[in-house]
């Protein structure tokens, strides 16, 4: 039995913060992790014996992260996942929801029984709680990178896993559909109390919301590229970024890939100069073709094909720039979580005040003057 003792209690503490400033942001510095580093990686996650769960995979972490949650960005962790031929992984699922990106050869993800074949470039979104495996079916090794707000979770103290999972989610019956909408029809469950708009809801619709399915989802590079390469017709005057998300709508209003983050493509064609810009929240750059240099924070940081990067720290001031060819890149960026706090600030011209975009009018560009 404990001890009940005050000296064995745990004391409250309390942090004085009358008339409190906040400090600035200590951001964490822009890194480059490069091609070179990545296949040196690879090959020695390919050299080791073939792993219980078939998971050859190493986290690709900043150097300012710490346990627990450890990540390339504060919420996103990276991973490269690397499949020899003829291997798989054991099935596993967790509520953290992930985007796959494709670097290297080909495979397969059989998610929740949908089985997507995927290519160099491809993408996949994995929901939250859905199981799945991987498999390389190839005779070529499979690489891919992983984007999870597992990291997040981590800190949160909440990240579920569970390792070969038993076969299909609970659902309710059409018995226990019934009983719902028996209940509903005896009470309003959610009702307006005052004529500004505060309302009331019951327990009931509270462990019970609406749902809204969130599939698994593949975006094929051979379609994206067709699309994405319209965008080169845009001229120079253009202001704008020649991209497009990789949209699930699933999640709504907040513009994502998955509920926690926005994957988009992009095309630069070559020696294109963005305006500096930032926003809260934080992107992740892997540039698979072209090479050029971001200003991040001040710091000139030069990259190239295959090279991956935390270029934009949340709230820093960057903006990107191609050289004599044209770039292409995959950005995994954590907006959707911040449009569904309300946090998504967005100075996209540092002479204008930031907008807090989803809640006010967010900002237009010049593409039917030069469309």
């Amino acid at each position: 039995m404990t001890d009940p003792s005050p000296q064995n209690r745990q004391k409250m503490l309390f942090v004085d913060r009358t008339d409190h400033r906040q400090p600035r942001a200590d951001l964490w510095p822009s890194v480059i992790i490069p091609r070179e580093d990545i296949d040196a990686e690879i090959e020695r996650l390919a050299a080791l014996p073939r792993p219980a769960t078939g998971r050859r995979r190493s986290l690709i972490v900043h150097p300012r992260s710490e346990q627990p949650g450890l990540g390339l960005a504060p919420g996103i962790q990276v991973s490269l996942d690397v499949l020899l031929p003829g291997e798989e992984t054991t099935p596993i699922r967790h509520n953290s929801s992930q985007v796959s990106f494709c670097i290297r050869g080909a495979g397969s993800a059989v998610i929740d029984g949908n089985e997507f074949d995927y290519d160099r470039y491809d993408v996949v979104c994995t929901p939250s709680m859905a199981t799945y495996v991987h498999r390389n079916e190839t005779t070529d090794i499979s690489v891919r990178l992983t984007y999870s707000n597992a990291a997040l979770l981590e800190k949160l103290n909440v990240h579920f896993v569970e390792e070969n999972p038993p076969e299909g989610m609970a659902v309710a019956g059409e018995a226990a559909v019934e009983r719902a909408d028996a209940l509903e029809a005896l009470f309003d469950d959610y009702f307006q109390v005052t004529e500004a708009g505060a309302w009331l809801m019951s327990y009931e619709r509270l462990v019970d919301p609406p749902m809204q399915e969130s599939k698994a989802l593949h975006w094929p590079w051979r379609a994206v590229q067709e699309n994405l390469d319209k965008l080169m017709a845009l001229g120079s005057k253009y202001r704008g970024r020649r991209l497009y998300l990789l949209y699930n709508p699933a999640s709504g209003r907040t513009n994502g890939t998955t509920h926690n983050f926005f994957a988009t493509m992009c095309v630069r064609p070559a020696n294109i100069v963005d305006i500096p810009h930032r926003h809260t929240a934080a992107a992740i750059n892997y540039f698979f073709e072209g090479s050029g240099y971001s200003v991040v924070g001040g710091r000139t940081l030069e990259w190239k094909a295959g090279d991956l990067m935390l270029s934009a720290p949340g709230w820093a001031v960057h903006h990107h720039a191609s050289k004599d060819e044209a770039v292409y890149e995959l950005t995994i960026q954590d907006s959707p979580l911040h449009l569904a706090m309300d946090s998504l600030l967005w100075q996209e011209n540092l002479r204008t005040p930031p907008r807090l975009l989803g809640s006010h009018r967010g900002f237009g560009t010049n593409r039917g003057e030069v469309s």
